[in-house]
């Protein structure tokens, strides 16, 4: 079975349950309605599929894909004032300059807060909790990605590497903090 059938299966079965879910609610309540868990707070929750995907435009920063795609991350540097943009842009928001410069980034960081993700957005509901991290890299840039790391082994101040790697069961290259 491939990517796209898994990822499917796993869609079909959220939405399956989700179904369920609703169906459960309007059984009970006449309504859609059901209490969020960690702050009891009352969602609606619609009973219409809604199915978005998102197109950019990349063609001013798709250098950043082809060296993800090698494995190395790269920002945009401002040569007027200096400011390295991660996930790199080609406008410089404090010069309003465009066409700004590559410069490979290091990876090397300090993790400065993290969070655990129980509460998923539909989207990534397929996966396990997850941890979402900002570090702040030797080249003075914060970067948000997931921490592919035991939350057990987690400590705001530890040193981490940003790395290059591909998330399943999608398939697709990305980056995330590790341990250093």
């Amino acid at each position: 079975m491939g990517t796209l059938e898994i990822k499917e299966k796993q869609f079909n079965e959220i939405d399956k349950r989700v179904l369920e879910q609703i169906d459960q609610l309007i059984k009970i309540y006449g309504m859609p309605i059901m209490r969020e868990p960690k702050t009891n707070n009352p969602l609606w929750v619609d009973v219409r599929d809604l199915t978005q995907r998102y197109v950019i435009p990349i063609g001013k920063i798709y250098k950043f894909f082809e060296y993800l795609n090698q494995g190395k991350l790269i920002g945009t540097k401002c040569p007027k004032c200096g400011t390295i943009y991660f996930p790199p842009q080609d406008d410089c928001t404090s010069c309003r300059l465009s066409g700004l410069t590559t410069v490979e980034l290091s990876g090397e960081g300090e993790l400065l807060t993290y969070t655990i993700i129980t509460v998923k957005p539909l989207s990534f509901m397929h996966y396990q909790d997850y941890i979402v991290g900002i570090a702040r890299l030797k080249e003075g840039i914060n970067v948000l990605a997931w921490v592919n790391e035991d939350p057990k082994n987690i400590q705001v101040g530890m040193k981490v590497k940003l790395s290059v790697v591909k998330r399943e069961p999608e398939g697709y290259i990305t980056y995330e903090l590790r341990k250093a």
